[in-house]
This record gives structure tokens, C-alpha cells and sequence, in this order.
């Protein structure tokens, strides 16, 4: 089925203070590369995903473009009411799609940081929104309207009820329940990929880590793991799954946890564990690859494939983000060398984030990094982080030259014909 886009440009959206989203036809949408303002292409844009969410951003003031003069134009009252006050509005995409754009916005003073989302350009036209951003994957594996609530629900409770014991399980059953996970239901569901979230503890102490902020910052979007699981709880968990699922994944290294290969020695009970009941599915972990030590202890147990996570291909960048313990980024591309030796599988989760992914530098990182270390994989995931947040703690420059995720995309497509891109772990038998 071919992409639809607009036939004009949407007009900018932006909400009261009652978060009561409103359309402005005087004002285009625009979005953000960085910190520059952006008129995006009709190619760019796509309808609003289904389950993609819409937030609104307090003290923070909507951008769109002047159609008389094609210039950024902030609006700094509520057009229709302006004791309604005023903020701008972006979306939070469902998974499978990338970002082409950023929410254009700018603060009013020094707010606090946005909570921990990825924030899309976002418009309307015609009846309905419109985001800057692209379909990564074709999998359906979380689209929202393939999840039964009520089925979901029974299923997770009857599988909880059956395994009292297993705390990895009952954890699970919190994912899915209390946070929405869309891994943690499929799990329950007995289909696609099953999480095996292994480790409370981290060596990295990222910026934008989704499971454990500092007092005082923006919230965490959900609970760490507090155990370590036992091989044979882990296997509980692992092996029925890959029974069961044609073509079925399961991955150490999850959004609740730290970092797994600080688990090495339970995981790799767990692999020999769950290969000498099963040779089904892949075995796979999601990890920020730090040890390349533990990597190949697991690839020697029989670990399928790795995705290791990187905000940025330079190590100065990486090293920011991260802020690591005892690792850097040449641990990184030691680790997949280890796994590309072994024969197997290897990911780059890959945070987008437009204007920084890519700018010339980057890419010149991101091209060599490839060219040395020949992953198989690219997941195009966003970077969920308050923009202002990221691009400060990078200490990006303003102006810096970027090509557009689209140019970046297509070029990378042209000097590496042989990489695969999307945005799920797939599946290898």
C-alpha cells in the first residue's frame, strides 16, 4: 500500500492551558533539525500513526512558518483566547516509525526537562494530523490494534496464577499491566519477541535513561528490575516461548533494567540452559556492549545476535551521553568485532535524533564505524529525550550542517547496499 501524504502543507497546532489542542490556519507547521527551524517536504509527512499519543508542552511556545514571508513565526498568545494561555503540541509515534523532525517549539525561561519521549513534528490538514516521520518496519508486532485488552488481561493473570514462584514472571506481569509494555504483552500473548529483563544494576549512567533518574529530574517512564532472575526462572520464561512462536525472539536487555552483560554469568547459564531444551527462535541481547569479555562468553554459550545501543558513532558524543564506568566507545566496536568473528548477528540500535544523527560529522563517524566493525543491522529508533536536553548535552553547535534524515538514509542505503535497516529485532530462524 503506497504512503499517503498531504496535497498542501498542515497548519500549525498548538493547546490551551487546559490542554485543549486547537489548529492555527495562519501559520504552517514547522519542525526542528537541531535548533533550526524547518519547513518539512509533503513527502515527509505521514497521518498520525495509530497509538501514537499527542502531549502537550508546558513552557513551551509553538513555532510555525509565515506563509507571506516563509519565516519562522513563534506564537507567544492564544490567538483565540488569551487568558487560555498557550503551548505547543507534539507527538509521541508509535513504534515502527522514525522521526524525520522534531516538535518545533521554544522554551519560555528555563523549564524543567520534558519527561522521557521522543517529540515529532506534528500538523493538521484535511481533517486530521499529520507527523514528520517515516514507517521503519513493516513487522506489526506492536501495533496497537493487534492487542486485545481483554485477552491481554486474562491472559497475563492466568499465567501469573500458574507461576506463583517464578519472579521474573510476576515482573513481567507488572510490565505488562501496570506500564503497557507492548513486549511484556506479547510475551503473555505467546507471539513475536519475549523480554527477559535480567539486571537491576548498570556501568552507564545515561542522560536519558528511561528506568533511573536522579532525584529532582524529569520521572523515569517505568520501575527497574530489583533482582536477578535464576537461570531456571529465565528459562521459564524462554523456553516455552520459543516453543511455541514460529520464528520467536527472545532478548535479554530491556527498557526496565540496567545493563544486562553485568548478568553475564546467569545469562550464559541461561542460553546453555534454554539450548539444551530447545534449538528453536533466537536468543538475543540488548545491551550497550560494554564488555566485550562477557560478549563472547555468551557467544561461545550460543547468543544469536546483539543489538548494541549507541547514541552516536564519536566518541566524544557517545562518551556524553553515556557518561559510562570502565567502557567507551572502542568497547563498543570491540564487542561487535567479537560477535562478527563468532558468525553471528549484529544490531545498532541507533537513537535518531534529527539535526545530530545527521550532521556531517556523524555520519563520517557512523560510515566508519560500519566500515570497521560490519554490523548486519540498523533499528531506527528515536531518541527519547526533551530536545533541548539532548542538544545541550551533546554541546551541538547551532548552524551545524545536517543533510535530513531522508538524504541520510538514502545515502547510507548507497555506500552500505548490504545493510538492513528497520526497527524490531529480527528474527533469524
Amino acid at each position: 500500500m503506497a504512503t499517503q501524504h498531504p496535497n498542501k502543507l498542515p497548519c500549525l497546532v498548538f493547546a490551551n492551558s487546559r490542554g485543549e489542542i486547537q489548529d492555527f490556519p495562519e501559520l504552517t507547521m514547522a519542525g526542528r533539525s537541531a535548533y533550526e527551524f524547518c519547513r518539512p517536504q509533503l513527502t515527509d509527512l505521514i497521518p498520525l500513526p495509530e497509538g501514537s499519543e499527542l502531549f502537550v508542552l508546558p513552557d513551551r511556545l509553538p513555532v510555525g512558518f509565515d506563509p507571506s514571508d516563509n519565516e519562522p513565526a513563534k506564537l507567544t498568545i492564544n490567538p483565540y483566547a488569551e487568558e487560555e494561555g498557550i503551548q505547543a503540541v507534539a507527538a509521541f509515534i508509535s513504534p515502527a516509525h522514525t522521526s524525520i523532525h522534531t516538535a518545533a517549539f521554544e522554551k519560555v525561561a528555563s523549564p524543567i526537562p520534558l519527561p522521557l519521549f521522543a517529540y515529532t513534528a506534528i500538523g493538521w490538514h484535511d481533517n486530521q494530523y499529520w507527523v514528520s516521520a517515516f514507517r521503519s518496519d513493516p513487522s506489526p508486532r506492536q501495533e496497537i490494534a493487534n492487542f486485545d485488552s481483554n485477552k491481554i488481561q486474562h491472559c497475563t493473570k492466568r499465567s501469573l496464577k500458574a507461576n506463583p514462584t517464578n519472579r521474573l514472571i510476576q515482573h513481567l506481569g507488572k510490565c505488562c499491566l501496570t506500564y503497557s509494555c507492548p513486549a511484556a504483552k506479547n510475551f503473555f500473548l505467546g507471539r513475536h519477541e519475549a523480554p527477559l529483563p535480567t539486571s537491576p544494576v548498570c556501568n552507564a549512567r545515561c542522560v536519558g535513561c528511561i528506568s533511573l533518574q536522579p532525584s529532582g529530574c524529569c520521572p523515569s517512564t517505568q520501575e527497574r528490575l530489583k533482582f536477578t532472575p535464576s537461570a531456571h526462572e529465565i528459562g521459564e520464561v524462554a523456553i516455552p516461548h520459543l516453543n511455541r512462536v514460529k520464528k520467536g525472539v527472545v532478548s535479554f536487555g530491556q527498557g526496565c533494567e540496567g545493563e544486562p552483560l553485568l548478568q553475564a554469568k546467569t545469562i550464559e547459564k541461561a542460553i546453555l540452559h534454554i539450548r539444551k531444551k530447545t534449538g528453536k527462535g533466537t536468543i538475543n541481547l540488548n545491551t550497550n556492549a560494554s564488555l566485550p569479555a562477557a560478549i563472547e562468553r555468551l557467544a561461545k554459550a550460543g547468543l544469536d545476535s546483539i543489538r548494541a545501543s549507541i547514541n552516536s558513532a564519536r566518541f566524544h558524543e557517545h562518551t556524553l551521553y553515556y557518561r559510562p564506568t570502565g567502557f567507551d566507545l572502542n568497547s563498543v566496536k570491540e564487542s561487535i568485532k567479537i560477535m562478527k568473528r563468532y558468525g553471528r548477528f549484529v544490531s545498532l540500535n541507533y537513537f535518531i535524533f534529527p539535526g545530530v544523527t545527521d550532521c556531517d560529522d556523524e555520519f563520517a563517524g557512523l560510515c566508519s564505524l560500519i566500515e570497521e566493525c560490519r554490523p548486519d543491522f540498523i533499528q531506527l529508533r528515536n531518541l527519547n529525550m526533551d530536545p533541548d536536553w539532548y542538544l545541550e548535552t551533546l554541546n551541538h553547535t547551532k548552524g551545524t550542517k545536517a543533510m535530513g534524515i531522508i538524504p541520510w538514509l538514502t545515502k547510507l542505503k548507497q555506500l552500505f547496499p548490504l545493510l538492513k535497516f528497520g526497527y524490531f529485532n529480527p528474527p533469524l530462524r
